[in-house]
C-alpha cells in the first residue's frame, strides 16, 4: 500500500467523524502494536496507557489478593490525568489513536476485586468518566485465553511470567461482556487468532481498509479473503 493510498484512508477515516480510534483489548492481544502502526503509516498523535509506572503491578502478579485494589486504583487515576489532559487540548485536531479505553479498568476491577472493593471503586470511577471525552471508534481486538498465553510468553515481560491461562479466560469473560453490551458508539470486533497485522502487511492493510468504512453500533471485520 502506497503513502496516497494511506492518505486517501485517513482522508475517509475523518470524513466518517473518527477523529479519536481507541484499540482494546486483553492483555497480549496486540492493542499497542496496533495502535503504533496506526499512527505509523497514517500519521496523527498516539496515546499509550501508562503501565510500567505502577509500583503495585509487579507485586500484583505475585499475589493478586493483596495488591489488586491498590493497583486498580493507580491505574485508574493515571489514566483519568492522561485522558483529562487530552480533553482539554484540541483533540480533534489531528487524528487521535489511543491504545486503551478509560473503562479498561473497570473491565479488569470486575475479575480482581472482592464486592466491597468494588463498589468503592465504582463509585469513584463513575465520578471520573463523567468528565471524560469518548472516543469516536473503538475497535476491540479479540484472541483466544491460547493464543494471548502464547503471545504473553514470547513478549517476555518479567512480571507477567505468573499469568495464567485462567486469569486470561476470565479476563476474555470480562471484556466479552462489556463489549458485547456497549452502547457508547460505533464499535469494530476483531477477532486476532489468524490475523498477524504486525508482521503481515496485507492482513494490516485489509484491516485499515475496514477502518476506512462506516461503522454502525457494533460491527465484527470479517477478512476480506474469507469473503471470496
Amino acid at each position: 500500500m502506497t503513502q496516497t493510498s494511506y492518505t486517501d484512508i485517513k482522508r475517509k477515516i475523518l470524513a466518517l467523524g473518527h477523529n479519536s480510534i481507541a484499540i482494546e483489548g486483553n492483555l497480549g492481544v496486540g492493542k499497542t502494536s496496533f495502535a503504533r502502526l496506526l499512527v505509523r503509516r497514517l500519521g496523527g498523535r498516539l496515546v499509550e496507557e501508562c503501565v510500567d509506572d505502577n509500583p503495585f503491578l509487579e507485586r500484583f502478579y505475585d499475589d493478586m489478593g493483596a495488591y489488586a485494589f491498590q493497583t486498580q486504583l493507580v491505574f485508574l487515576m493515571n489514566r483519568y490525568k492522561q485522558q483529562l489532559a487530552l480533553s482539554q487540548t484540541d483533540l480533534f485536531a489531528d487524528l487521535v489513536v489511543l491504545d486503551y479505553t478509560f473503562p479498561r479498568d473497570r473491565i479488569f476491577a470486575n475479575v480482581t476485586l472482592n464486592d466491597e472493593e468494588l463498589a468503592l471503586y465504582e463509585r469513584v470511577a463513575s465520578e471520573l468518566e463523567a468528565k471524560l471525552v469518548k472516543p469516536s471508534l473503538v475497535i476491540y481486538l479479540q484472541a483466544s485465553s491460547s493464543v494471548l498465553f502464547d503471545r504473553i510468553q514470547l513478549r517476555g515481560k518479567t512480571f507477567e511470567r505468573s499469568i495464567s491461562k485462567n486469569y486470561l479466560e476470565a479476563l476474555n469473560d470480562a471484556f466479552n461482556h462489556y463489549f458485547f453490551n456497549f452502547s457508547e458508539g460505533p464499535l469494530l470486533v476483531v477477532n486476532t487468532d489468524a490475523v498477524d497485522f504486525v508482521n503481515d502487511e496485507r492482513h494490516f492493510a485489509d484491516l485499515l481498509q475496514r477502518i476506512g468504512e462506516p461503522v454502525t453500533h457494533t460491527e465484527f471485520y470479517v477478512p476480506s479473503w474469507e469473503t471470496k
